[in-house]
């Protein structure tokens, strides 16, 4: 009796295993937001037109949408590519003020344990950035790599997600989102 009670629970731990596995690489397209803490570190010479770089720690509300489609080829894993618009805000130090905003594309590779999940990004930003006030005034622009890291929650088709972004800008020693925000797959 107590054998084929172990059997038939073994049975039922097989079936339903393949199904949490598979559970979290839902593919589709997805579009989220996130809101968070931007900042942008010290800035290059010849972005405002100083003699010399200037010191500055900023730091300002950001927020950022985006769309994506994740693939859902491998049980554990998401592979996606994730795209979208990202606000730095208006980050103040020292009376300057920067105003920087940009378009990016990601690809995104996740692992899933069940409904929580944690997921690495590489991808390409292209930046726009104002700076006035202090004695400065210049804009510049470019396009330069991004890097991230998160972890997300699935909720059915709703993610809820916490990140660190870095863009390696090459006017400024260091712009970053630390954002939370969500996602809806359909």
């Amino acid at each position: 009796m107590q054998r084929n009670t172990s059997r038939v629970l073994a049975l039922m731990a097989a079936a339903v295993l393949p199904a949490t596995s598979m559970a979290g690489t839902d593919s589709g397209f997805y579009l989220g937001g996130a809101v968070g803490q931007a900042k942008v570190g010290d800035i290059d010479a010849s972005a405002i037109g100083t003699g010399s770089n200037l010191s500055f720690d900023g730091t300002d509300t950001g927020w950022k949408a985006f769309a994506g489609y994740n693939f859902g080829w491998i049980p554990f894993v998401d592979l996606a590519i994730e795209g979208g618009y990202i606000d730095f805000g208006k980050p103040d130090d020292h009376g300057l003020t920067i105003d920087a905003n940009g378009f990016d594309l990601f690809g995104l590779v996740g692992v899933n344990l069940g409904p929580v999940g944690l997921f690495g990004k590489l991808g390409m930003v292209q930046w726009d950035a104002d700076a006035s006030g202090g004695g400065y005034s210049g804009s510049d622009d470019g396009t330069d790599p991004g890097y991230g890291v998160g972890l997300r929650m699935k909720f059915g088709s709703v993610e809820v997600r916490a990140e660190y972004e870095y863009f390696d800008i090459s006017a400024a020693d260091d712009v970053s989102l630390i954002s939370a925000g969500a996602a809806w797959t359909f």
